[in-house]
């Protein structure tokens, strides 16, 4: 009988992958909240609408990459496919959105989407993310992406490109739109791929994000957002542009930035890195007025962004395993002496004092025990033989050091 495996595009993560994780996450917590970020746990599922309102119905998310079914209660139901809209459904229904007061909150975990696994993605990825609500000014808008790179500073990345854009606003977009969708129409339909056929009506913006080498090619004369923008949008830009550039933040304008879900608006932003193959995001975020009113609640402007923390860990060095404070080396092999009740019993005191370790409850010879204590680099090793036991005594011997000595198991009480 074959063993059950794994389904596809989901990974198990080991304590040498978790760690990195987990050390992305102690950073995020530190960093964030040092903005007066505050966490905020959503769940994994969602109602469906939720991401076809906030996301938006004509995106590859909601079209082709979303795990969705109907519960036994007939409801339509979503792994989140990302975070912003169960961050924003939370924050509306328990009313965390006050006039004239920022909202600042933060989440990290699993993320759902049914498409092609690669290098960095996988069907269940992880996010970090952060949203400001309730301010529309550029300050804003600069005060997270410094915080973004503060965060993958405190990671030790280094070597990334942080790419600004304007992607106009809802009084200036539509006129882009109709400039782009006219330039697409006179190009050669045929040397499209499928799905640009079907965007460059539906949803063009999104055709110059495509990764397919022919479209981008057919899409490098397209309008650029910038001669579209209208006064304010312009402005806006000047000013996030102005305190970036004060703040020492190092960046490329990118005109054709543009980001796959349809909720960006104004300042849009892009991490990537070349470390990595052509999988270069690493983070992404922008501004997105107008969701919050769009998913039910006040007329709130927002700015966010998330990070790929697979990607990431392809980034990072591997945080090293902490060094554990002691290993308890059982070398009694006498039968029904009660050493080994006794080993537990002592690395139970251990733990109490504050110490780590670990104690193997399969007695042992000395050389095989010491060499696993040096393996897992325990700072000292406690031996329990016969001698030992028989005296109710403990010999503790320095790893680093070779120093040995004995004591009273009863020192430990």
């Amino acid at each position: 009988m074959s063993s059950i495996q794994k389904i596809k595009g989901f990974a198990d993560l080991f304590p040498e992958d978790s760690r990195s994780f987990t050390h992305m996450e102690a950073q995020a917590r530190a960093v964030f909240g040092r903005y007066g970020f505050g966490e905020l746990r959503t769940p994994l599922l969602e109602r469906t609408e939720l991401f076809a309102k906030g996301i938006g119905e004509d995106t590859d998310v909601v079209g082709k990459e979303m795990y969705t079914f109907t519960d036994r209660g007939d409801r339509s139901l979503t792994l989140r496919p990302e975070a912003t809209a169960g961050v924003l459904r939370a924050a509306i229904e328990s009313s965390a959105i006050e006039p004239g007061r920022a909202t600042r909150l933060y989440t990290f975990g699993p993320m759902f989407r049914y498409e092609r696994p690669q290098k960095g993605r996988m069907r269940q990825f992880h996010q970090v993310n952060a949203e400001l609500l309730g301010s529309a000014e550029p300050q804003a808008d600069v005060e997270v992406i410094l915080m973004l790179e503060d965060f993958l500073s405190s990671l030790g990345i280094a070597d990334l490109c942080f790419e600004l854009n304007s992607l106009g606003c809802r009084e200036c977009r539509p006129g882009y739109r109709a400039a782009l969708t006219a330039y697409f129409e006179a190009l050669d339909h045929a040397k499209l791929c499928e799905d640009c056929r079907r965007r460059m009506h539906t949803n063009p913006l999104r055709v110059l994000d495509c990764k397919v080498p022919a479209c981008k090619a057919l899409v490098a004369d397209a309008p650029v957002i910038g001669e579209h923008t209208c006064q304010g949008c312009r402005g806006h830009f000047a000013a996030v542009l102005s305190l970036v550039d004060r703040a020492g933040l190092k960046y490329t304008l990118n005109p054709r930035l543009v980001r796959g879900l349809d909720y960006y608006q104004r300042t849009t932003f892009e991490v990537t890195s070349g470390a990595i193959g052509s999988q270069t995001a690493v983070a992404g975020g922008g501004r997105y007025d107008g969701l919050v009113k769009l998913l039910g609640g006040p007329d709130a402007p927002g700015v966010g962004f998330a990070c790929g923390m697979e990607r990431l860990a392809m980034l990072m060095d591997k945080p090293e395993a902490p060094c554990p404070d002691f290993f308890l080396a059982v070398t009694d092999t006498r039968e029904g002496t009660g050493a080994l009740d006794a080993a537990l019993l002592l690395a139970h005191k251990l733990r109490a004092r504050g110490l780590s370790g670990e104690c193997d409850y399969q007695a042992g010879s000395m050389k095989s025990r010491l060499r696993h204590a040096g393996r897992i680099k325990a700072k000292k090793c406690y031996i329990l033989g016969a001698e030992e036991f028989d005296a109710g005594q403990v010999t503790v011997k320095d790893m680093e050091e070779g120093d040995q000595l004995r004591l009273d198991i009863s020192a430990f009480d």
